[in-house]
């Protein structure tokens, strides 16, 4: 997955432009270099440096209206400026890099490529075991059906439980970097308002506003246990 990822990232920048705000960037860079020596603190903390085995981290801000940001596994992290006008402060960036990066070293990227095969040989397996004296259009569309079913009863809610996972590491790391990590809250309920229909939660990958905005203010109270203002580290 790094090595995939490593090619990958040089392919998307080659061919996506960086933004030429050096403010912005320099924000950028500087909180994925704070949260990144967190995030190899936590590790080492918890005897788990090797998990980071493989990772070279960079930051880069890319000119795109898109409110997104994502890290590849091997901690190639890529933030869009559409995102900026949410994230509002550097409180605000680091709750997405924080996000974003505990995705990658939670390795989520890995399980859900290895689930992905699983699913879909499985899938195939069923259809030609179960259909396989069947006329071809029923098997199409059975074959459909197995698909939509492991998507809603597997991938999507497992897809939910990454990203509860990966809100709290995330809080964690910024708490450690010196972030303040309540500005989370109000970054999510910025987040909450963006405009468009959005689909029922049992049918998103990702919790509802409501759910994740209550899930946080629940680990608040352990989460600023690792919290000390970066001013304080000088």
């Amino acid at each position: 997955m790094i090595s995939m990822s490593l090619n990958s990232y040089g392919d998307f920048l080659n061919t996506n432009k960086v933004s030429e705000n050096i403010e912005n960037t320099q924000l950028v860079k500087e909180t994925g270099a704070r949260i990144s020596t967190a995030v190899e603190q936590f590790f080492s903390d918890n005897g788990m440096s090797s998990k980071l085995k493989g990772f070279k981290w960079e930051f880069n801000l890319i000119a795109d209206p898109t409110p997104n940001a994502w890290c590849m596994p091997g901690g190639k992290v890529v933030f869009y400026e559409g995102i900026l006008p949410y994230t509002k402060n550097a409180d605000g960036l680091a709750v997405v890099m924080g996000h974003e990066i505990a995705h990658a070293v939670a390795r989520h990227g890995n399980e859900r490529f290895s689930q992905q095969l699983i699913i879909q040989a499985g899938s195939t397996a069923a259809a030609y075991t179960l259909l396989q004296d069947k006329p071809e259009s029923t098997r199409i569309l059975l074959s459909t059906a197995i698909g939509i079913g492991s998507n809603i009863g597997i991938t999507l809610p497992f897809s939910r439980k990454h990203e509860y996972e990966a809100d709290k590491l995330g809080l964690i790391f910024m708490a450690m970097a010196g972030y303040n990590p309540k500005e989370a809250i109000d970054f999510w309920t910025r987040m909450s308002k963006i405009g468009g229909k959005k689909p029922p939660e049992f049918l998103s990958t990702h919790p509802s506003d409501e759910k994740r905005i209550e899930h946080m203010k629940q680990i608040m109270p352990e989460v600023m246990k690792y919290y000390k203002p970066y001013s304080n580290k000088q």
